[in-house]
């Protein structure tokens, strides 16, 4: 079942590369030798985005974490938030300026999103 789930080149993810794409912004999709793998990467500036889905990577989990009542779930976004805020630990530590994009906001405000990125990416 697991093997279904993308993690790479999402919907989400190739609508944000089209539209860096089209506002001239220069990146690395997938950076692997970077800790978490940032989806998308300047290098030139040291600035990493990632975009995370909200059940996967735990948006508002304390509000919604008794609602999982299987321990496999409950232990895999535990282990997924823990493990995001150790490579974001580790990319700051690295010089690194680390931006997080959720699901929801691209789907409800596309528009303040490409702003937020190209506001992150300008500064």
């Amino acid at each position: 079942m697991m093997a279904a789930v993308k993690c790479k080149n999402t919907s989400l993810e190739k609508l944000v590369f089209a539209e860096m794409k089209k506002r001239g912004i220069r990146f690395k999709k997938h950076c692997d030798d970077l800790p978490g793998s940032p989806d998308v990467a300047l290098p030139q500036i040291k600035k990493a985005i990632f975009i995370d889905g909200d059940f996967w990577h735990g948006y508002r989990y304390p509000v919604w974490q008794n609602k999982i009542t299987s321990p496999f779930w409950r232990k895999k976004i535990e282990t997924n938030r823990l493990r995001d805020r150790r490579n974001f630990r580790k990319l700051r530590r690295l010089g690194w300026q680390v931006m997080r994009i959720w699901g929801h906001d691209i789907k409800k405000s596309p528009a303040k999103t490409f702003q937020r990125i190209d506001d992150f990416v300008s500064r």
